[in-house]
């Protein structure tokens, strides 16, 4: 961190000022921020990368077009609070996601946050494991929990089971008592059962809607096409949530015909999920893999692992 001749404070931020490839990702000093009412600000000392991550960069998305600092997971220390906040004070130890997909900007030495947005980082992670969890542990919770109602005995089937949001979904599952059925890859079966999924299954080399049946929640999170025949493989009654928050009209539809539900959903910042998660956490129950950690200074080459869609579990930047 420097000192400009106008005592505006600066820190090294990863921009972007077009769109495109991890060459557009550029490390440069940018003005901090400082926390407003209800704010807090955050020294980073972890960031988690996540699918969404690669696809604003590379087209944008909510965000439109740059400039703009990416990254909603975090993991540091409390610099400073804004106005109003009673939770937190100078040098605690926090972790959470800021609010997608505007609240964007982790992947810096220092990021503003709603208060509402954090909890205190369990004493048994570090700032690396603490960092991989918020938004992909957040949206599995939703999904499962919240939204499904997940409940004990339960059939469960997680796309993309060794994936960011499918290895801590799996978790979260178990946790609940759900009986989890998992798809991935053959060389990751071993990975998954030691997570505790109950049966896993190579897509490439099986039909999933011919060898599975009465299930009563499936969490997509591949979309497309995935959707509309992870309808089929439902018991009546049962739901499809999908984290992709578009597609066609045929996805309800068919659900309609079929008598079940179709959802689809955006995870939320949200504290009360956050000291959940921090709970399972502490007790054991819920940890990220780590598929790599990255300095700031090469998140260029995080970004290229990412975009091949073959990490098991997490990356993460960290900081000096």
């Amino acid at each position: 961190m420097t000192t400009t001749n106008t005592q505006t404070l600066t820190m090294r931020a990863l921009t972007q000022d077009s769109l495109g490839g991890p060459e557009v990702l550029t490390l440069r000093d940018v003005p901090r921020p400082e926390p407003r009412t209800n704010q807090v600000l955050v020294r980073v000392r972890a960031a988690g990368l996540n699918p969404t991550d690669w696809k604003h960069r590379a087209t944008g998305g909510h965000l439109g077009g740059p400039p703009f600092v990416l990254g909603w997971d975090l993991s540091g220390t409390v610099e400073s609070v804004g106005i109003g906040v009673a939770d937190f004070a100078p040098g605690d130890e926090v972790f959470g996601m800021l609010p997608y997909p505007y609240g964007h900007g982790s992947h810096a030495e220092y990021a503003v946050a709603p208060a509402r947005a954090l909890w205190h980082k369990p004493a048994a992670l570090d700032h690396v494991q603490a960092a991989a969890l918020p938004l992909v542990s957040l949206t599995a919770w939703q999904t499962l929990v919240e939204t499904a109602g997940l409940e004990p005995g339960r059939r469960v089937l997680i796309h993309a089971a060794a994936g960011g949001v499918g290895h801590v979904a799996v978790q979260i599952a178990k946790e609940r008592g759900a009986y989890v059925i998992g798809t991935a890859s053959a060389a990751k079966h071993g990975f998954l059962r030691e997570l505790g999924a109950d049966e896993v299954i190579d897509y490439r080399e099986t039909d999933v809607t011919e060898a599975v049946e009465d299930v009563d929640v499936v969490l997509d999170t591949l979309g497309g096409d995935t959707s509309v025949r992870s309808l089929r493989v439902l018991r009546e009654g049962g739901i499809v949530v999908s984290i992709l928050p578009v597609g066609t009209r045929e996805f309800y539809d068919e659900a309609e015909r079929l008598g079940v539900r179709a959802v689809r959903t955006v995870v939320d910042a949200d504290r009360t999920g956050m000291r959940t998660i921090a709970a399972l956490a502490e007790a054991g129950k819920l940890r990220a893999t780590i598929a790599g950690t990255f300095p700031l200074a090469d998140a260029a080459e995080a970004h290229r692992l990412g975009d091949t869609g073959r990490t098991t579990g997490k990356l993460v930047l960290t900081m000096d």
